[in-house]
């Protein structure tokens, strides 16, 4: 029996899917477009009897995520970009400490404060590790309200499989959108495992110390070369992508989020025109699904990027194609999102057609 569905902004979405994958503790500062999710956990945290603090600031929320997180408790932010910003400084500290936490980033159109409008150009920042020191952490691109709340529940388990940090790379179309969803059944924090590496007071037990600092050189590049070896394994076994209508290709799109339903509508106009199109929506941005669009590659194919933003996954698609083919770039930004209209001109241009 398939299970009942709610219309929920995506926002609202997010959180209660935290809610059910058994987040203890979330830690947020108020910020357009994701105000809803803050808002929402403000309600429902509270009524669980789960801790929820509206921080002073954003630098003071991912500090007590960090703190949260230490004890072993499921711990959670959510901003958008300026406020990401922010909180790059604890973000690199969590990484370095090698926490798991969740992130969710809502993201608005920049640089500085900006609009409140959607955009993508926190890509940069999300994927590069945009603190200071050598790090990545996962990113998790959703396309949909369904997703976005599919991605955010696994999302937890994620950060405590691979001990880091996950982002839940959305932007302020899908947050603020209103769509069917369904969730998973809630998990009962008080069920879950103890971690054996998180802080506490217990008898009987050896004391843990989690920070990421290491004075010593030649430790600390042990440390960090092991950190990478993960994050190998990571790149191995991480890289999820969607693709449709790319075996017989003459161009593909390549698109996440937002960009991806927009690539879809424009797709399904040129396949109807006849045009050999297909898209490639990546789901991991870090890790990029490199191996699989690298496959793609091939010199009568070309490709064309659609981003909300003047152009930063492009960037990522180029390094992976290693020119074996032909990308160029389609996008919007200052909040504006492409249409299909718009796009359909672009392959008819680049097609010839």
């Amino acid at each position: 029996m398939a299970q009942e569905k709610r219309l929920m902004k995506g926002n609202e979405a997010m959180g209660e899917a935290a809610v059910r994958a058994g987040c203890q503790a979330y830690f947020g500062y108020p910020i357009t477009p994701q105000n809803e999710l803050t808002a929402y956990m403000a309600r429902h945290m509270i009524e669980k009897k789960r801790t929820f603090i509206q921080a002073e600031s954003e630098t003071s929320a991912i500090n007590m995520v960090f703190g949260a997180a230490s004890t072993g408790s499921r711990a959670m932010t959510s901003s958008s970009s300026p406020g990401i910003s922010l909180k790059q400084e604890g973000i690199s500290f969590s990484c370095g400490a090698d926490l798991p936490l969740v992130i969710i980033n809502v993201q608005r159109a920049g640089p500085g404060l900006g609009g409140i409008a959607p955009a993508q150009g926190d890509y940069f920042q999300a994927t590069r590790g945009g603190g200071h020191g050598d790090y990545y952490h996962l990113v998790l691109a959703p396309k949909s309200v369904q997703e976005a709340a599919d991605l955010t529940y696994e999302a937890f388990d994620l950060a405590e499989q691979w001990r880091m940090p996950v982002m839940v790379l959305a932007d302020g179309m899908i947050g603020q959108m209103m769509e069917g969803v369904s969730f998973k059944e809630p998990k009962d924090p008080a069920k879950m495992p103890r971690k054996p590496w998180a802080v506490g007071h217990q008898k009987n037990r050896e004391a843990n110390h989690i920070a990421s600092t290491q004075l010593d050189p030649e430790k600390f590049n042990i440390v960090i070369d092991e950190r990478f070896r993960r994050y190998d394994e990571i790149k191995a076994k991480m890289q999820r992508y969607e693709e449709q209508e790319c075996a017989d290709a003459d161009l593909v799109l390549v698109a996440y989020g937002t960009s991806a339903r927009v690539s879809l509508g424009a797709m399904q106009m040129a396949r109807e025109l006849g045009l050999k199109v297909g898209m490639f929506r990546p789901i991991t941005l870090w890790p990029f699904p490199e191996k699989r669009l690298s496959e793609l590659a091939d010199p009568k194919r070309k490709f064309l990027c659609v981003e909300m933003s003047k152009g930063q996954m492009i960037q990522d698609v180029r390094l992976t194609l290693n020119g074996r083919s032909e990308v160029s770039f389609f996008g919007r930004s200052g909040g504006l999102i492409p249409t299909e209209e718009d796009l359909l001109a672009e392959i008819r241009r680049i097609l010839n057609k």
